[in-house]
């Protein structure tokens, strides 16, 4: 009896054993080896990207076909109204959620040709491309706003309004599940001047931005280019069946610079390194669901009440014509003309009024600029409550340079902090006005919508709703631009049909690519904003 019972006693503490000591179900483990078959990819960049792909300086582009991609990519000048100008982060909306986006969209997926050099071993397989990597470049670390800002209600250079931009596209990816979307994150700078709201923000893009959604799909993922690029311990890959996205806190600034704040070879080459591999992931999760679901329509999450622009209110005209005549201190409601430039280069800039040339009275706005190619600076005044210049059809000032044929922008800041829009009028300086002041008188009908916004090029309309305004200096393709300009007599222009006088015909100022998108004024209008928000 003892020996049956003992007998039992093992038999149970045996099954016992076995069932518990059973591995709990997991889930298929990520496969981070090559797809099966070549599989066609694109790439969205601008110089940082061609940098990054380059077979001489990051390798990714000869990497990707190493592991059965073949790989196209878009710069600056492609596509259908240009939009491979266009890369910044308020510019996906335009690329994926704008009435044109059937249009380049059909056209990224069938693009299948080389805009930089790389070596690219694999033949053409045909069809569309299946992966599209996009990435916006570095100056769109300069994020405006606080970290822990919600999604704002529009698109621009905060951390609410780029958060409000992804959750756009999304519902664009969501009618995709054939594609697979990989959002590269825009690379650090130097300055730390924005580099917590940098950090922050694309925490948000690899952790909380499909969670926060509810996204159902695998088509998209996130590459933390920014957090590979700030340190040599912070990393996004896939090691020991793994993916690992760490970092030093603190450690929010670029870490492997070049002369600027283009990330170097080295610390391309190691974003290659971590970026590959994790690709093939994503590309593995993606293609075990691509056939699973239809399309879905998602709704994005609802914006709190607290971050919604308040009701505008309605301002008094200006009762006077001169908005600054350079000789009694600030214009009343602002701080004064602030010179901003690319901090990244050797870029110079300052202004502020002295004596010694005038048109009228002792004081003009002297700016002297140091501006090296492909670079910008501008001298800007922001108001403290929006100004309303209705009673003018324009702006009316005199300027003198001491040089002919440099590029120069007069720029208007427009609506509310919340909700800026940005107007640019461009002209060169001519032999004229080497020799003497010339007057320009520019109604508000020639300041045109910045290429950058929503409908781009669109006469400006509605002077009530002035926050500032700047001038600014651009750097030349391939030299340095030295100077100097002096403004005076800024004034509300009253001519009821008042038109930019006669003045000497340059050839007209080309578009040309800048590094990393941010052109001419660009920068500075991000930069003048956030300033203003500061304030």
């Amino acid at each position: 009896m003892k020996r049956l019972t003992i007998n039992f006693l093992l038999l149970v503490v045996l099954f016992l054993t076995t069932a518990f000591s059973q591995p709990a179900p997991q889930t298929q483990a990520d496969n981070p080896n090559p797809p099966d078959h070549v599989v066609k990819l694109i790439f969205i960049h601008h110089s940082t990207g061609e940098n990054w792909l380059n077979d001489d300086y990051g390798g990714l582009g000869l990497a990707l076909g190493q592991n059965n991609y073949f790989v196209s990519d878009t710069n600056y000048g492609w596509g259908p109204d240009a939009i491979g100008d266009r890369t910044d982060i308020p510019n996906w909306v335009e690329w994926f959620s704008s009435e044109n986006a059937p249009t380049y969209m059909d056209a990224l997926y069938n693009e299948g040709n080389q805009n930089s050099w790389y070596t690219r071993p694999l033949s053409d397989p045909g069809g569309e491309n299946e992966v599209i990597l996009f990435k916006s470049c570095f100056p769109n670390s300069e994020l405006g706003g606080n970290p822990d800002d919600p999604p704002g209600t529009y698109e621009e250079m905060t951390v609410g309004g780029a958060k409000y931009v992804y959750n756009q596209i999304l519902q664009y990816f969501a009618t995709r599940p054939d594609k697979l979307f990989v959002v590269i994150t825009a690379p650090p700078v130097s300055n730390p001047t924005y580099a917590a709201n940098a950090r922050a923000f694309n925490q948000w893009l690899v952790n909380d931005w499909l969670h926060e959604n509810n996204y159902p799909y695998n088509n998209v993922a996130v590459f933390d280019f920014y957090n590979v690029l700030t340190g040599p311990d912070n990393h996004h890959r896939f090691i020991n069946g793994v993916v690992e996205h760490v970092f030093d806190p603190g450690r929010n600034t670029l870490f492997y610079p070049s002369d600027d704040d283009h990330p170097s070879a080295a610390g391309s080459r190691k974003a290659t390194e971590e970026f590959v591999l994790l690709l093939n992931v994503f590309y593995h999760r993606w293609l075990e669901t691509v056939t699973e679901q239809p399309p879905v329509s998602i709704e994005p999450q609802p914006i709190p009440a607290e971050t919604e622009p308040p009701a505008g209110v309605p301002l008094l005209p200006v009762e006077v014509g001169t908005v600054d005549d350079f000789e009694s201190g600030a214009p009343s409601g602002s701080s004064g003309w602030t010179p901003f430039w690319d901090e990244a280069t050797q870029t110079r800039m300052a202004c502020s009024p002295n004596a010694g040339r005038a048109h009228t009275g002792n004081q003009a706005l002297q700016i002297d600029f140091e501006v090296v190619a492909n670079s910008w600076a501008t001298c800007a005044l922001f108001f403290d409550t929006p100004q309303n210049w209705s009673t003018g059809m324009g702006l009316s000032f005199y300027l003198f340079a001491d040089q002919t044929n440099q590029p120069f922008d007069v720029i208007l800041y427009v609506g509310s902090p919340d909700n800026q829009e940005t107007y640019i009028y461009s002209a060169y300086t001519s032999a004229v006005e080497y020799e003497d002041w010339v007057h320009y008188v520019i109604v508000w009908s020639e300041f045109k919508r910045a290429e950058w916004e929503e409908n781009a090029g669109a006469a400006f309309t509605n002077p009530g709703q002035i926050i500032g305004m700047a001038f600014g200096m651009d750097g030349m393709e391939d030299a340095n631009t030295t100077g100097s300009l002096w403004i005076d007599d800024l004034k509300l222009a009253d001519l009821p049909s008042a038109s930019s006088e006669p003045q000497a015909e340059p050839e007209s100022k080309e578009s040309k690519p800048f590094p990393c998108s941010l052109g001419l004024v660009l920068p500075l209008a991000f930069a003048g904003w956030a300033w203003f928000r500061r304030r």
